[in-house]
């Protein structure tokens, strides 16, 4: 059965090609970010769609088979399709035609991920501020929300035709502060295509990822998995796994509880010399042993 993924306690680890060597800036080739991966033991990698570089929204359905065909031939499955498109085109935006070119962008996302052969597509709902970036337009919470919820229900219906899920991850966006608000969030559109994108480390400085994994339960489609230091307590905490502050024992203990038989992907950005090799060998001993 399709997504069936647990043997026992072991879990299928996937990579983000983000983690990869010209990942984030979308320029490395996706045949050779799979077969990094693979080279090191990961069994699935998470792709990446932009506005530009190697995998776009204007990718056709005859490169996306290609690709399809060539992580075939590595031996290594697509676990799902992510994008940060909307950091940079966000659905909270003031500008009405800003909010129309991400939910353009998406629903072709969304078909992107349909023609690589997965159903699950990481989507950032919106911002009150950009972390990154001290020039974003700063959004009234509730305004954001009322955005966000707005744009996520005009790609209801496209997520539903294609049989790709909408996962709403937690990202350092100062909303959707807690796994209360994000399981309302997501059961407000009354629609199985919409759930969430967990991140553990991005919740550990204001929370508990166990805590979070049994609030939202079978909305969680998706499992990103990285690392934290509260001690540092800024975007500089975010260190190698087994380096920080997460409870992974706690963590599969939650996804054991709740049944979770999804992909765990590791997402150590930036690139940095040998961190895909010590994230592959930390995943391993996590998650496989």
């Amino acid at each position: 059965m399709k997504g069936l993924l647990r043997k026992g306690n072991i879990m299928k680890i996937s990579a983000s090609y983000w983690m990869f060597e010209g990942g984030l800036e979308a320029k490395r080739p996706v045949v050779e970010a799979m077969q990094e991966a693979k080279k090191l033991g990961f069994d699935a990698i998470e792709l990446c769609i932009a506005d530009q570089g190697v995998l776009t929204d204007k990718t056709t359905q005859e490169q996306c088979e290609t690709l399809k065909k060539q992580a075939k031939q590595v031996g290594i499955e697509i676990s799902s399709l992510a994008s940060g498109q909307s950091w940079f085109t966000s659905p909270s935006a003031s500008d009405d035609q800003t909010r129309k070119r991400i939910v353009a962008f998406t629903k072709s996302a969304l078909q992107v991920a349909k023609w690589l052969g997965t159903d699950a597509y990481l989507f950032v709902p919106g911002a009150v501020d950009v972390f990154f970036n001290p020039q974003s337009e700063v959004v009234p919470y509730d305004v954001c929300y009322k955005r966000a919820t707005q744009v996520v229900r005009s790609l209801v219906s496209t997520a539903e035709k294609l049989g790709v899920s909408i996962c709403i991850e937690n990202v350092w966006n100062k909303f959707l502060l807690s796994p209360l608000e994000m399981k309302n969030f997501i059961d407000s559109f009354k629609s199985k295509r919409v759930g969430s994108y967990f991140d553990v480390g991005n919740v550990i400085l204001t929370g508990y990822p166990d805590q979070w994994i049994r609030i939202l339960g079978r909305r969680i489609k998706r499992v990103h998995i990285k690392d934290f230091k509260k001690s540092v307590g800024t975007v500089e905490g975010f260190v190698d796994l087994l380096e920080g502050d997460v409870d992974f024992n706690a963590v599969k203990k939650a996804l054991a509880d709740i049944k979770y038989n999804g992909y765990v992907t590791a997402e150590m950005i930036p690139f940095a010399a040998g961190r895909p090799e010590k994230t592959a060998a930390a995943m391993i001993k996590i998650f496989k042993k």
